[in-house]
């Protein structure tokens, strides 16, 4: 037997050993996929929803950041119950908060009330993904860990390509109200599979031995003890994979919630015409989703170390973001569109292997500790981009471009992957285990060095967004957007860079 199952292990085939790990990720998959018809609906019905309630484009980036705000905090309340309390339950307890919080968002009658309900989702939505990569690292052998991440996380495109072809038809022929009732509704479908179907591998009924000795086939944790949260913050290993969320996460928010009304505000589109548009996005994106694990999968299985493996697939997809910043200069719709997918796909690639990072450096039982803090890291990001697009969009409006300016937003996001890899290598050169560089923390910097770090960035930065002023030539408060946009970069760049070279 322990022959068949090496054989197995070996050559990655899997008849032998069973397959009932991929029900668990079948399950999951699912379950991201309703997160993400649940976190679109206002997305797809925010054009219209501005009009009927009143609020303004800077009313809706504070909605959005309501939400990524809660959807923070939730992650790193999320990773640790999930840690102490175990998936199963958790998880559980995810999906009827974040159901009831978005059928709730149809009583909202004000930008306020919406606030409140998308908090309340984003509080709920939390929980999915450190359960699922924390499944995902009790399920599966280290060699599959990604393309498993992967496939469940193709549910996030999925749910973005269900929800634009039924929230219209939904809105449309019933009213914005019922959209997301029914969407909320959907989450506790899934309960009736998730609850008699879902155990710890240990535990099943119906997972063979063979299959349970190939899930076990790496070698065990040497870490066995619970660590606590405020230990690993100070690691490089959970700085890098926050860092890289942080800077990466915000973009995929931009694309959820902006996309549906570029198109419509650029195009010409109404309600009942954005829908496949929004779907040959995430149909693209998918193909990214599964390709990214895929491609990472495949490396190692041909013999590279995982660190080599993970950052290549992860630079690919970095420069496969760039083209991006042409999107908000083009005429034609389904160039556009073309654009946007592959900037999603590149994206959802990324995700799959930034989320796989976690299980490669850190022990099964704080992995969903350490994907809530990454987590919360890339909440805190979106909060920062949503308000700051809000922003740019309502001091861009014009008489010809009465939705504003969606250049300068494609110029953030189009850089960010490859700015965050850096960062990424530059903290964790090797993806080494934690246990292996246990003694390397981080120093904290002094507050003088904080001070005197932030102060150059500032006044770099400063200098930068002067230029741009005299650059766009463009007087007045719309100009103001790029001083202030750099002057604040700079600090934060500043900070950043003199933490990172006393971590040198």
């Amino acid at each position: 037997m322990t022959g068949t199952v090496a054989a197995a292990a070996e050559d990655g085939i899997t008849t032998k050993v069973g397959r009932y790990r991929w029900v668990i990720c079948a399950l999951l998959f699912f379950a991201t996929t309703i997160n993400y018809i649940d976190r679109q609906v206002i997305g797809i019905l925010a054009k219209d929803l501005q009009v009927i309630i009143g609020w303004s484009e800077a009313d809706y980036g504070n909605i959005t950041a309501a939400f990524q705000a809660a959807y923070a905090v939730g992650l790193v309340v999320s990773g640790r119950l999930m840690d102490r309390f175990g998936t199963k339950m958790g998880y559980t307890v995810a999906i009827i908060v974040w159901s009831i919080a978005g059928m709730a968002t149809a009583l909202a009658r004000s930008p306020f009330g919406f606030g409140m309900a998308r908090a309340a989702l984003g509080i709920g939505e939390a929980g999915n993904f450190p359960a699922a990569i924390k499944t995902v690292a009790e399920w599966f052998p280290k060699k599959e860990r990604a393309f498993a991440t992967g496939i469940f996380n193709a549910g996030t495109n999925v749910g973005a390509i269900v929800a634009p072809l039924t929230v219209p038809w939904i809105a449309i022929n019933f009213g914005w109200q019922w959209a997301f009732i029914l969407t909320g509704a959907i989450g506790f479908l899934w309960l009736l599979f998730w609850l008699p179907l879902y155990r710890r591998p240990e535990e099943h009924p119906k997972l063979s031995k063979a299959e349970l000795a190939y899930i076990q086939s790496d070698p065990p944790d040497p870490l066995a003890a619970n660590i606590p949260w405020v230990q690993l913050v100070p690691h490089r290993q959970t700085c890098a994979f926050a860092i890289g969320k942080y800077l990466t996460d915000p973009v995929w928010w931009f694309y959820l919630f902006w996309t549906p009304t570029f198109l419509r505000q650029n195009y010409g589109l109404d309600l009942s015409q954005v829908g496949w548009p929004l779907v040959v996005i995430y149909l693209i994106a998918d193909v990214g989703s599964v390709g990214g694990g895929w491609l990472s999968s495949t490396f190692i299985k041909r013999g590279w170390s995982v660190n080599s493996a993970r950052k290549t697939a992860m630079l690919i997809c970095a420069l496969g973001v760039l083209p991006i910043i042409f999107a908000g200069y083009v005429q034609n719709l389904w160039v556009s569109v073309g654009l946007i997918g592959l900037a999603a796909a590149a994206h959802q690639g990324w995700s799959a292997n930034i989320f796989t990072m976690a299980s490669d450096m850190f022990p099964r039982r704080v992995v969903g500790s350490v994907v809530g803090i990454g987590g919360m890291a890339g909440a805190m990001g979106g909060v920062t981009l949503a308000v700051t697009t809000g922003y740019l969009l309502e001091s861009t409006k014009s008489a010809a471009n009465p939705g504003g300016d969606y250049s300068t937003v494609f110029y953030i996001v189009g850089p960010a992957y490859l700015f965050a890899l850096a960062l990424i290598q530059l903290l964790s050169p090797k993806l080494q285990p934690l246990e292996q560089v246990e003694a390397r923390t981080l120093k904290p910097l002094s507050v003088g060095s904080l001070v005197g770090f932030g102060f150059v960035g500032l006044v770099f930065g400063t200098f930068v967004g002067w230029l741009l002023d005299l650059i766009f030539k463009t007087p007045g408060v719309v100009s103001s957007k790029y001083m202030v946009m750099c002057t604040i970069a700079g600090a934060v760049l500043g900070v950043v860079g003199g933490f990172l070279i006393t971590n040198s």
